[in-house]
């Protein structure tokens, strides 16, 4: 069983610090736990987490499947640009396309545009015949 012990240390306790940072190396059975952070992608009422695969309209948590948040990354990603059924198929899916991919994808684009349609401030754009793009309003 493993214990966990919080010190508060103040800028004169430089040298105690590096004390039990010395101790603590010597035991390499030790784990280091490191703060890392969290990717947040954001723009007006939106937050997306995709480290949480979660998304976030006015702080109310939108419930996404998983092809649904991964197309919405992968546009989000490649924001202004138009990517192909088979571009967002090969990524989402990792397939290559056999045939049938447009409605499957746009099944999927369908659900998603339902899911988001309290976006104001931004867009899934279908070009026809070719793909889907995601743009922010105020930047058209």
């Amino acid at each position: 069983m493993g214990k966990i012990l919080l010190i508060e240390f103040t800028d004169d306790d430089k040298q105690e610090f590096e004390e039990i940072i010395t101790f603590l190396n010597r035991y390499p059975h030790f784990e280091k736990l490191l703060s890392r952070d969290e990717t947040v992608i954001s723009f007006p009422g939106w937050e997306i987490r995709p480290e949480r695969r979660t998304v976030y309209c006015d702080c109310q948590k939108v419930h996404l499947t998983t092809k649904e948040f991964d197309i919405l990354c992968l546009l989000v990603a490649n924001k202004g640009q138009v990517l192909t059924y088979e571009q967002i198929y090969q990524r989402v899916w990792g397939d290559f396309p056999s045939g049938g991919i447009n409605g499957t994808v746009s099944f999927h684009v369908r659900n998603l545009r339902k899911k988001l349609s309290k976006a104001p401030s931004f867009s899934v754009r279908c070009t026809r015949e070719v793909g889907y793009c995601f743009e922010i309003e105020s930047e058209k």
